[in-house]
């Protein structure tokens, strides 16, 4: 490959390649800065972290099926770049699949067994042990003694800094399987759930989606879009949970959706007074 020299005062000459390792190095690179807006406005970081670097990740689009990059986003490592408790991630999911299940088995107590009013037989002169119904529990067909009893609900509250640690831990799965991806907002140009599904198999977002916006009223476009599909949910911010996460391949966050929970989760792992959320189980904890 022959190559030219070019002359730099003070310097010695560079040898420059001419061939088509150079015009590929180059035609990549004026490919990459046509698809990429490198000018972002920078995000303000709570608590920049002192010894570990941020994260980064695309800020992509929804405007076409072709994916564009519109910039790098910059992520809190605490949040989404943590070392993931598998264990923290399997309390939240069990607890969030109990405290909605109620259990409707029911077995009679000897007051509720029918029959049994009158004493069975003599209590003295026969020779048998006493009893004085034959619906004791001691009688075949006679109430159950500790039995469970209808309704039963199985509600219980994990503590507080449990569930904030499940979030973070299943936000850094999804990060770390490249399963989490960022968009500046859920305006797509139609209604049509065609090009919603489309778009979805362009990126290979799939099969199951979930679209987490900053509010709870959604754009109209994607609202239709989504309603025909069982597998695309969207879901505001405030209702984010380990749960869902889990139950969707990916998860698509707003740029304002990754503020909103980088902001609330760091104000609570840095709380000076605890006193409110560690106490004991109160409504205003849920």
């Amino acid at each position: 490959m022959s190559c030219k020299y070019e002359k730099e005062e003070g310097n010695n000459p560079k040898p420059v390649p001419k061939g088509p390792e150079n015009f590929r190095l180059h035609s990549a690179a004026s490919n990459l800065s046509d698809n990429v807006k490198s000018v972002m406005e920078p995000r303000t970081i709570m608590y920049p972290p002192k010894y570990q670097k941020l994260s980064q990740v695309w800020l992509e689009n929804l405007d076409t099926i072709d994916e564009k990059k519109l910039g790098l986003l910059e992520l809190h490592p605490t949040v989404f770049a943590t070392n993931p408790r598998i264990d923290l991630i399997h309390q939240n999911a069990r607890w969030q699949t109990l405290y909605r299940y109620v259990s409707y088995a029911h077995t009679k107590m000897r007051f509720e067994v029918a029959g049994g009013g009158r004493k069975p037989w003599p209590q003295k002169g026969l020779g048998r042990a006493r009893h004085g119904s034959i619906r004791s529990p001691l009688f075949k067909g006679g109430g159950v003694i500790h039995g469970p009893r209808s309704p039963t609900p199985h509600f219980y509250m994990l503590p507080f800094y449990t569930r904030i640690l499940g979030l973070t831990s299943t936000l850094s799965v999804k990060f770390a399987q490249d399963d989490l991806h960022v968009v500046e907002n859920l305006e797509i140009p139609t209604e049509e759930p065609s090009y919603l599904e489309e778009l979805v198999k362009s990126r290979n977002w799939g099969p199951s989606v979930l679209f987490v916006n900053v509010e709870d009223i959604m754009p109209r476009n994607i609202t239709v879009a989504t309603d025909v599909f069982k597998h695309f949910n969207l879901m505001p911010v405030y209702g984010l949970n380990v749960y869902s996460m889990l139950k969707h391949d990916t998860l698509v966050l707003t740029r304002a959706a990754v503020d909103h929970i980088e902001n609330k989760i760091m104000q609570h792992l840095h709380k000076n007074d605890t006193r409110s959320v560690m106490a004991k189980y109160k409504v205003d904890q849920a």
